[in-house]
């Protein structure tokens, strides 16, 4: 993964997550979509190392 810079206010991440979602493919989004309505899916989802350290990093904890 690239280099990224913390993100802290709302603003910043709603805009990186915007520019994140405009770039998935309409098959993306939909799985998007689809683990987003589905809270077991949004927990296994997260609990995995990468988006506990992408969360680290978007959040600074």
């Amino acid at each position: 993964m690239s280099q990224m810079k913390e993100v802290h206010s709302d603003a910043d991440r709603r805009a990186l997550l915007e520019k994140l979602r405009r770039q998935l493919s309409p098959e993306d989004e939909s799985k998007l979509q689809q683990i987003l309505a589905d809270k077991d899916a949004q927990q296994k989802l997260l609990s995995t190392p990468q988006a506990r350290e992408l969360m680290r990093r978007l959040f600074g904890k």
